[in-house]
């Protein structure tokens, strides 16, 4: 299968390359774009329908995310992962996560416990109602990307925009269960209970447990060898340390 016909057609209108790069991005995520895979802004551009200029955009942002590199004399493909470079990425994760964490805990009103809330409830809904894998990426991403929101800081929000792509890829090569769902919504509710308690300590414990013990399933899941399905990958090293009582 050609990476262009992993896409679906865009519709004709306004913010062309904003809906090219969630088309493209979705795609990603869901590995119908495999790591490897050429991103050919022509054939792309042919695929959605759409003019050559909003998807050079897009693949432009999916560099910027992480989810796609510029290769010499290929051009842009979607990002291979490589295991040793995913285990320091989760490692400035859970710091950074649990910044926001504690940040936005400072910054709650009630406008926002209750989005938090209503994500956490439709997340739950997804998980419980055996929709695709995708649908629970999102809300992963959405819970992630409204507690940076709220914590307020900009340079912080940047940092964690680039790298959150990059990291839900490597999280989906690499660990696809039908527990990873139910475990994120349950480490999800755990950052909420101790942010809605006004305790900004154990709500940036909390994110970095959450965010400690993805970076041991990914170890725990190479460890074991690659899911069948799973894209050619770089294994180089990788940290299996497990702490006391996991």
């Amino acid at each position: 299968m050609s990476a262009a016909s992993a896409v679906n057609p865009v519709a004709a209108g306004t913010l062309l390359a904003d809906r090219a790069y969630e088309e493209l991005r979705s795609a990603v995520l869901a590995n119908r774009l495999r790591p490897g895979d050429a991103l050919s802004v022509p054939a792309l551009a042919t695929r959605m329908g759409i003019s050559r200029s909003p998807v050079r955009e897009a693949v432009q942002r999916l560099i910027h995310d992480g989810l796609a590199s510029h290769v010499p004399h290929r051009g842009a493909v979607v990002s291979t992962v490589d295991v040793e470079d995913v285990r320091q990425l989760y490692v400035v994760r859970e710091v950074m996560e649990g910044l926001a964490a504690r940040l936005a805990t400072e910054r709650l009103d009630a406008t926002t416990v209750a989005e938090l809330r209503d994500l956490l409830d439709r997340h739950e809904q997804v998980v419980t109602s055996d929709s695709r894998e995708e649908s629970h990426i999102e809300m992963d991403m959405a819970y992630h990307r409204l507690i940076r929101e709220v914590a307020g800081n900009t340079h912080l929000t940047a940092a964690l925009d680039t790298i959150q792509g990059k990291a839900h890829l490597a999280l989906h090569s690499l660990w696809r269960s039908p527990e990873a769902p139910r475990l994120a919504v349950q480490e999800h509710r755990r950052i909420f209970e101790a942010m809605t308690a006004g305790d900004p300590d154990a709500a940036e414990l909390a994110a970095r447990e959450h965010i400690r013990r993805l970076r041991i399933r990914l170890s725990q899941a190479v460890a074991n060898g690659p899911r069948p399905d799973a894209p050619a990958t770089e294994f180089r090293s990788v940290d299996q340390h497990v702490g006391p009582g996991e």
